[in-house]
């Protein structure tokens, strides 16, 4: 699900005391994308009116709701950025969160390099970044324990936004005057907060008119094998080949249960201080971790360099589309993890320290302490998403181990929040299921809501763009496809493609079309 590589740090960094995993356990997370942030010591003047207007950096607080269903909470301060350089009477107001982490690094896309800037300029609006709930410093509650994250839900999301809407006081003239009804809202997001922009209108379709939902992972999946199919379909096929035959191969061993073999292979990667066989295969599938951060017009990232290490021999010759084969590719493979992937995450760890997931008592799994963007996603993931990350079904091509599985990823959930989910709560594919149930998922009806996608998109078979999805694109609800990545359409520049950039010029066609047919109402 939070555009930049969703690839939300694979590792997380620990005491080697307490043997704490360096390597996230759970899943790559769904991520918008970095983009350079304004200088906050330059002034930002109005575009029509050329008065001096607050810096990009000025950060604004609310009073939000702790709990909306029993306002008798109180409230927490929530934290948001504004910009209305482009604004003029009857312009929308663009309100766009980044989801699953602080935002503090997000106040690029109050700017016009931003899609979020690019509608606002196309419509004379005003831009607003705001803190989602349980990241950065916008906290209900004074720590991450089983208790206080009991308000941190996609149902308390959703209505943080339509509070937020009808009740601010925005610091720009008239700021007063522009709830829903008396101006056009517009919701942005991608990734997960894609997915709440679907999810949001379609719970309040009164308040706002219009959004656009990038790599929007709006199907909540339990058991998502498919993340990988987008990599295996799109990587170089010489390495999908022999990464192919690599994990067909290792599968092999691990079900034959013979120890030598096993402890073979698990050194070949120098993993052999690995316990449990399921974080064996975890650890494999950390080659993948930047796939989803590419650009089109880029490869330097470090999956790149993983092919290059298995299919460019010491010749500067390339493999074949069939690849080098098994053997090679083992021994490329178990290189590259001795010699570059694992002491950039390990450095001098033991494998199981570094790796192991099997600890309950680790401080990775029971420190409740803020900030903590993972622990507030795996939550999130643990209580209603699902989206694990898991080896495809069997006699389907594969490049991650079957030994991936779903129940993996629910004893860690067990672990890092104790007593929380029990019974039929601690099945992801029910989970999911309620979610999908609730807000539509593939087959929401709400109009004016743009979705963009990209073939690349490892999530992409978690959004509008999927192979099972049944909904057509309609002028009401465009489905805009691209040759991107995750999110690779929400900011301009030298990055994007050209089927990007036309992805983003039809958008915000739509956007000046749905804006011009706007009407003021009572609606709040």
């Amino acid at each position: 699900m939070t555009c930049t590589s969703l690839i939300f740090a694979f590792f997380i960094l620990s005491s080697v005391a307490a043997r704490s995993p360096l390597f996230n356990p759970h899943n790559s997370r769904p991520r918008i994308p970095h983009i350079d942030e304004p200088d906050e010591s330059q002034p930002v003047y109005h575009f029509t009116s050329g008065q001096q207007i607050s810096s990009y950096g000025e950060t604004y607080y609310f009073d939000q709701l702790v709990d909306h269903t029993d306002p008798t909470k109180g409230t927490f301060k929530q934290r948001y950025w504004h910009n209305y350089e482009f604004y003029e009477p009857g312009g929308p107001i663009v309100l766009m969160t980044p989801g699953e982490e602080s935002a503090k690094g997000f106040t690029g896309y109050l700017t016009n390099g931003t899609i979020s800037g690019m509608i606002a300029q196309a419509t004379n609006g005003s831009t607003i970044v705001i803190e989602h709930r349980f990241f950065g410093d916008s906290n209900p509650h004074p720590d991450l324990s089983v208790q206080s994250l009991q308000v941190h839900t996609i149902e308390q999301a959703i209505e943080d936004l339509a509070y937020f809407a009808k009740t601010v006081k925005l610091p720009q003239p008239d700021g007063d005057k522009l709830a829903p009804g008396k101006a056009p809202w517009i919701l942005v997001g991608g990734s997960y907060s894609g997915a709440l922009v679907s999810y949001t209108m379609h719970t309040h379709p009164e308040l706002f008119y219009a959004g656009y939902a990038s790599s929007a992972v709006v199907q909540a999946i339990g058991h998502f094998w498919k993340y990988f199919e987008p990599v295996r379909e799109w990587m170089p096929a010489n390495c999908s080949a022999d990464v192919q035959a690599v994990i067909q191969y290792v599968d092999s061993v691990l079900d034959s249960g013979n120890t030598r073999d096993i402890a073979d292979i698990k050194a070949n990667f120098g993993l052999q201080d690995v316990i449990h066989l399921d974080d064996f295969a975890a650890a494999l599938k950390a080659v993948f971790e930047d796939w989803q951060s590419n650009s089109i017009t880029s490869r330097s990232n470090s999956f790149y360099e993983f092919c290059d290490a298995l299919e460019v021999g010491p010749n500067g010759w390339h493999a074949p589309a069939s690849g080098w084969g098994l053997e090679a590719a083992l021994q490329a493979w178990g290189k590259y993890w001795n010699e570059t992937l694992y002491p950039s995450r390990c450095g001098k760890l033991d494998a199981e320290s570094c790796i192991g997931s099997h600890n309950p008592d680790s401080p990775h799994w029971t420190n409740a302490s803020l900030p903590n963007s993972n622990r507030s996603w795996n939550w999130m993931i643990c209580n209603q998403f699902g989206f694990w990350q898991v080896g495809a079904p069997e006699g389907t091509p594969r490049i991650v181990s079957s030994y991936l599985t779903a129940a993996h990823n629910e004893r860690l959930c067990q672990y890092e929040f104790p007593g929380a989910f029990w019974g039929l709560k601690k099945v992801s594919l029910l989970n999911a299921l309620t979610v999908d149930k609730t807000y539509g998922g593939w087959d929401t009806t709400t109009e004016r809501l743009i979705f963009a996608n990209g073939e690349r998109d490892p999530w992409r078979e978690a959004t509008v763009a999927a192979a099972l999805a049944t909904r057509n694109s309609t002028d009401l609800q465009p489905h805009l496809l691209s040759d991107g990545f995750h999110c690779s359409d929400m900011s301009r520049g030298s990055a994007i493609s050209p089927r990007i950039a036309a992805v983003q010029k039809q958008a915000l066609q739509y956007m000046t079309q749905w804006h011009a047919a706007w009407k003021p109402s009572a609606a709040t």
